[in-house]
């Protein structure tokens, strides 16, 4: 590892002032993907600004009718939250499959959606919950959020503060996880809301993704065997040593209809 200045910001304003000072600087939540790549020397920050001070960026929030979650919030605490499981208990579910103990304990929200890791699963629910990522400059729709691999919509300098989840009617997160690392291999988010579904997908290609062919079978009809049909593209989806693209293509459908099994199983 490189050496590298370090610095503890105690607000929002200084983390900036800092990355609009030092142009190699990176920004520090839990450091679970940063950390590692440091030590193989793949990247080489100057500077790390560490946001582990930031109070406001921690916060749970429920009293605005939707959730709010704060970028330097763990998994753990999302996972173990009584007002994320009372609100959109999927979400919950999913952030307590992340990783192991350690990962969930160190790793935060904010962190894993800035990395934008092809197979990170909360990507999968800001796409199914139609979240909005705020930063320290604008709302960013979750839509237009992930842009590539390892790449967002996120300026240079921007600072992700939250992520405003809507409440949906019934929610499901299903993932077929790698054995060692439990990142996905493909994961899928599924939420209705009224007539409205919404499917995010995550593992399955470049980064996450809007499966509109699924969306649109449920839409006309919530059961699992509306997607008996469904054929998902293997020319868009990622091949590796861990699924080929014709698999992970079954998967994405074969997922979404244990999504929508364990909507529908909840609703009784």
């Amino acid at each position: 590892m490189q050496g590298f200045s370090y610095h503890k910001p105690a607000s929002t304003a200084d983390a900036a002032g800092l990355l609009a000072a030092n142009p190699e600087a990176k920004l520090l939540a839990g450091g679970m993907s940063l950390l590692p790549v440091m030590k193989q020397r793949l990247a080489q920050p100057s500077d790390l600004v560490d946001l582990a001070a930031l109070a406001d960026l921690k916060v749970i929030d429920t009293s605005g009718g939707g959730v709010t979650v704060g970028a330097m919030v763990t998994h753990d605490r999302v996972a173990r939250s009584p007002e994320v499981k009372g609100a959109i208990p999927a979400l919950a579910a999913l952030a307590g499959g992340i990783g192991d103990p350690q990962v969930r304990n160190r790793g935060t929200l904010g962190g894993s959606i800035a990395n934008a890791d092809p197979a990170a699963d909360y990507p999968a629910a800001l796409l199914g919950l139609a979240a909005q990522v705020r930063t320290d400059r604008r709302s960013i729709a979750a839509d237009d959020f992930f842009t590539g691999l390892y790449e967002t919509a996120l300026e240079p300098g921007e600072i992700v503060l939250a992520v405003d989840f809507a409440v949906p009617d019934g929610a499901a997160y299903m993932k077929m996880p790698h054995p060692a690392s439990r990142f996905a291999v493909v994961g899928v988010f599924v939420a209705r809301s009224g007539a409205t579904v919404r499917v995010g997908v995550t593992g399955a290609a470049a980064c996450a993704f809007r499966a509109s062919s699924i969306e649109q079978a449920l839409g006309e009809r919530f059961e699992p065997g509306a997607l008996d049909g469904i054929r998902i593209p293997a020319s868009e989806m990622s091949s590796d040593i861990h699924a080929d693209a014709d698999y992970r293509a079954h998967l994405v459908r074969v997922m979404a209809q244990r999504a929508v099994a364990a909507i529908l199983a909840g609703a009784d």
